[in-house]
């Protein structure tokens, strides 16, 4: 009896073999960056004030953060490229108190902070300057962008898919072996990395150099393997 389960157990064996044989197949990835010349950028900057209550400090801030949106209009930025991305309101402790007792709180800090999109690159060192002149007192960061980035991602697809091509062919001709058709297709994702710039670009009107941003993809591609 145990002879004969060896018998089938190696006969399944072999067709499961052979079936994988069959089926061979080769999976591949690809990639592909595109630069390009980035059309908008992207500032976050926002007010902060200090106050005894919290109703001064969330008045402060909230007149400081009127004039700025003011300023960003009459900069010509359009309404739905400005969005508030935090409001908070916090307790100012008094850290100097006695180990012994609690700290005290001596004041409140309100923040506002708004996300703003400039479409017209040669206007943003001056937009950059109105703000600040219009009571922004924070800035958290600079980046570049595209306003309609699918060209470039398509573009970038379509080198990630000729470099899966030709990898696949590159291995199956070292291998020795035949290369079906395709299988499976997949993105494995796409995005624009943006530069970004630090506060000191804020510091004054003038020319910002905007440099490139490189939009990559990515795909997997399953091939059969031909006998």
């Amino acid at each position: 009896m145990r002879w004969m389960i060896a018998v089938i157990g190696f006969v399944l064996a072999f067709q499961a073999g052979a079936q994988e044989a069959r089926d061979g197949r080769l999976t591949v990835t690809g990639e592909g960056n595109v630069a390009s010349v980035p059309d908008m950028a992207t500032i976050t900057l926002g007010v902060r004030h200090e106050a005894k209550t919290a109703g001064e400090a969330l008045d402060l801030t909230s007149t400081a953060a009127t004039q700025v949106l003011e300023r960003l209009t009459a900069a010509g930025i359009e309404a739905r490229d400005m969005q508030t991305r935090d409001l908070a309101l916090s307790p100012i402790w008094d850290n100097r108190s006695p180990a012994q007792q609690r700290p005290e709180i001596v004041g409140f800090e309100a923040s506002n902070t708004v996300t703003v999109r400039v479409r017209a690159l040669d206007s943003l060192g001056r937009v950059l300057n109105d703000v600040v002149e219009g009571g922004a007192n924070t800035f958290r960061g600079l980046s570049f962008g595209l306003q309609d980035p699918r060209p470039v991602l398509d573009e970038a697809r379509k080198q990630a898919v000729a470099e899966a091509l030709r990898k696949a062919r590159l291995y199956a001709s070292a291998a020795g072996i035949t290369l079906g058709p395709v299988l499976q297709l997949s993105e494995n994702g796409g995005s624009a990395q943006p530069m970004m710039l630090d506060r000191m670009a804020m510091a004054a009107e003038g020319p910002v150099a905007q440099g490139e941003v490189t939009t990559g993809a990515s795909v997997t591609m399953v091939f059969s393997i031909g006998q």
